[in-house]
């Protein structure tokens, strides 16, 4: 692949950078937080796309590059002639990843990916004191942390709101998760609290609930991994869209 085939690769990846950077689909491969990186990236790869191009445009015509020795000895023999044409289309099959993240926004994880990783949650620094409020707007992760390591001291008599999907294991039994972010995608796991109290007859996997309910004592063990899952006790349920940022961070 010559220079100039290296220039539009360049400007592709930073072109498909910016346009995640720029919407919310970089919101199902990276964090919130990450934004600006992204988009200094994806600025930093054009440029360099239009310097190499800049550069090629404005070398003398009669200046060797680094390998134009050996290409052309390789065009001096038939069978090396068909080999480098065929290496340099071969070597553009490297764009068509980008063509797809361009046009196809994949899927955030889901069920499928959390009922077989075992739950996340660990224990937190400290419980920092709740807001006034009633009911309460909590992360998954917060409020399931509070509930298995502070014994929900700082739940009890609170009214408190989680949103999340539905995930259900392989006893049917039903969960409410999110998928925990540390930097990318790559790194999503499960933070999962049970639910008891009035649940909906019939949970389809995937489904967003916003469940509102207290803090209940009740605990099980993750069947992936023997983690704990803190359960709340359901008053209201209600569907809801799926967020505009289905991951969270750790708290």
């Amino acid at each position: 692949m010559n220079r100039q085939a290296q220039a539009v690769v360049l400007f592709l990846v930073g072109g498909a950078v910016l346009r995640a950077g720029s919407t919310d689909l970089y919101l199902r491969y990276v964090k919130a937080g990450l934004r600006p990186l992204l988009l200094v990236a994806g600025a930093v790869l054009i440029v360099a796309a239009v310097a190499t191009v800049l550069y090629e445009f404005r070398r003398p015509r009669g200046e060797q590059r680094p390998g134009d020795h050996e290409d052309g000895q390789s065009h001096g023999h038939g069978h090396g002639h068909g080999h480098v044409h065929r290496e340099s289309w071969i070597s553009w099959l490297l764009v068509l990843p980008l063509f797809a993240l361009i046009l196809v926004a994949p899927p955030a994880l889901g069920s499928y990916s959390a009922v077989r990783t075992g739950t996340a949650l660990q224990a937190p620094w400290g419980f920092p004191a709740l807001p006034s409020g009633d009911p309460l707007k909590l992360s998954v992760d917060d409020y399931a942390g509070r509930a298995a390591f502070d014994h929900g001291r700082s739940l009890k008599g609170r009214k408190v709101t989680i949103t999340g999907f539905i995930a259900l294991d392989r006893g049917g039994a039903p969960y409410l998760t999110r998928m925990i972010l540390n930097c990318c995608a790559a790194d999503a796991q499960p933070i999962k609290v049970g639910l008891t109290g009035r649940t909906p007859p019939v949970l389809q996997p995937d489904t967003w609930l916003e469940i509102t309910g207290t803090y209940s004592s009740r605990r099980t063990k993750d069947p992936v991994n023997d983690g704990v899952i803190p359960f709340i006790d359901v008053s209201r349920a209600k569907p809801v869209p799926a967020p505009r940022d289905q991951y969270e961070s750790p708290e």
